[in-house]
């Protein structure tokens, strides 16, 4: 595989390491670049603006109430990350570069310097409509859903929370100026289980779609990226508030 074949855009956590030691198992010249995360005072003034103060509020409560969550699935996650024989951590021996933003001057300039054949997306911020053309190369996302259906974030949980295990899933499409609206190549549903809830679906999907998102790659490396019709509603998703939280745990099951 040439070296600068594929480019992996991504941010520091556990899913994205998980990510780029699977791709760098099959591109073992992957070029990784990591964006910083973005302000959390920035995040927090945007969802005002979108959501209103209250709304925001039960939705920040839910986001530090979620680290326990994550905190007791814990065993279930390593069960998960094995299962799938992936690793939680960086691979060894390929450099990082960091970057304030994937859509910042630098980064469109270091991408136009790789000249990739494929640039994968895992977990970033909006890609910005002067980033997308900076190369002829594909953007291609992983996102933890259905799309359109499960658009936002939190897929995995959304579905479940609608009793939607049919739509549960993750998607690997086209990156386009919207949020999570580009054309499909590969779509897969698993199945999760009695010990599966908030904290542990991202994981269940990401093991499930990384196959796909290789695949892809290799597609667009090809030159054959095909995408593929899907007739579902669209709806974009963000963070439960605490209050929705508990009450769909309640009513529905849906932890």
């Amino acid at each position: 595989m040439p070296a600068g074949d594929v480019v992996l855009l991504v941010v520091d956590n556990s899913l994205c390491r998980i990510a780029a030691w699977r791709l760098a198992q099959r591109f073992p010249d992957l070029t990784i670049i990591v964006e910083q995360h973005v302000p959390r005072l920035q995040l927090i003034r945007s969802r005002i603006r979108r959501f209103g103060l209250f709304h925001t509020a039960g939705q920040l409560a839910f986001i530090v109430y979620s680290r326990l969550i994550r905190r007791r699935a814990a065993g279930r996650i390593a069960e998960i990350i094995a299962a799938a024989g992936l690793e939680a951590h960086w691979p060894d021996g390929i450099e990082r570069i960091e970057v304030a933003s994937v859509n910042a001057p630098d980064t469109i300039a270091r991408l136009q310097q790789l000249h990739p054949k494929a640039v994968l997306v895992v977990g970033t911020r909006i890609i910005s409509r002067r980033a997308l053309a900076a190369v002829q190369a594909p953007f291609i996302n992983y996102h933890d859903g259905i799309t359109p259906k499960y658009r936002g974030i939190h897929g995995g949980y959304w579905a479940s929370a609608r009793n939607d295990f049919a739509n549960f899933g993750a998607t690997v499409h086209l990156v386009d100026p919207g949020i999570d609206t580009g054309e499909v190549l590969y779509q897969v549903r698993p199945r999760p289980s009695g010990e599966d809830n908030y904290a542990t679906f991202s994981y269940l999907q990401l093991a499930a779609a990384l196959p796909l998102l290789v695949r892809a790659a290799e597609d667009a490396i090809g030159g054959t990226v095909t995408p593929q019709s899907v007739d579902l509603p669209s709806q974009l998703w963000s963070h439960p508030t605490i209050w929705r939280y508990f009450t769909t745990g309640v009513c529905r099951g849906a932890w």
